[in-house]
């Protein structure tokens, strides 16, 4: 089973979001980056990018395939995590304290959409 964290909140697409205050940090989960394999790339939108649920916030190559990050709340991308453009194999060891982008918070209440690390857990045992 993969691991999850409590203070997350997170999608059926396997990205997790921690929100401080009016911000959110957007990475991808501990179960997804074990199915990937050893990652080689990894890449955000830009600083800027006016994003809506669903849309593309970045992109995560492995050996065993490409996976395309998808926004689960309305945001404005503040930044991207330059340390994953060097270093993208981090992921793999340290899936939740590496965020690919970090949005502002356009509408806090789509947080109620997503999963909590009780359900996640629950989620991820069902595809398994």
């Amino acid at each position: 089973m993969a691991h999850v964290r409590n203070n997350l909140r997170y999608t059926p697409e396997h990205e997790w979001l921690r929100v401080r205050g009016t911000a959110a940090f957007l990475g991808v989960t501990d179960y997804a980056q074990d199915r990937l394999g050893d990652i080689v790339f990894a890449d955000g939108e830009p600083e800027g990018s006016e994003l809506a649920i669903g849309d593309v916030a970045g992109v995560i190559e492995a050996v065993k395939g490409t996976l395309d990050i998808l926004t689960p709340v309305t945001g404005v991308v503040l930044k991207v995590n330059k340390r994953l453009t060097g270093t993208p194999e981090v992921l793999n060891d340290h899936p939740y304290d590496c965020w690919l982008i970090k949005l502002a918070l356009k509408d806090a209440h789509e947080l109620d959409d997503l999963m909590n690390a009780a359900d996640y857990a629950a989620y991820c045992t069902r595809l398994s």
